[in-house]
């Protein structure tokens, strides 16, 4: 894993979108249904809007229904972190980049086979990548 990113607040505001940055920095949420990739086929590496770092592979997403891209695993183990998340009265698991600590979502245990895993992003924390 790379060294640990950290920006001021500014510095993040300058970088990212009004909604990206909602979402990463402030750990909000988008509209289901209303993300880029929540529908999206195309084949690549999804990154972290904010550092760049390689989160998930297209390989591993699928139609979960839920209005989010959903993945069964992240592309590596040490690409993101986890931690509980007990706002808005709900006990869940919140998956944050390991490299620049941006929210990225959460992760459910309903997800299918090999891990069962649903790993439920924001599209507004991601970008993709896709292969040539």
């Amino acid at each position: 894993m790379a060294d640990k990113i950290r920006k001021s607040d500014a510095e993040w505001r300058s970088q990212l979108t009004d909604e990206q940055y909602h979402v990463t920095r402030q750990r909000g949420t988008e509209r289901a249904f209303s993300g880029t990739y929540y529908k999206s086929k195309d084949p690549g590496i999804y990154t972290c809007v904010c550092c760049g770092q390689e989160l998930f592979s297209s390989d591993a997403k699928y139609e979960s229904g839920t209005g989010w891209p959903s993945f069964y695993a992240p592309l590596s183990k040490d690409s993101v972190g986890t931690h509980e998340d007990n706002q808005y009265g709900m006990r869940r698991t919140e998956v944050i980049c390991s490299r620049c600590d941006a929210h990225l979502g959460h992760v459910f245990p309903d997800g299918p086979r090999p891990t069962g895993l649903r790993y439920c992003m924001n599209s507004a924390a991601l970008n993709l990548k896709t292969k040539e």
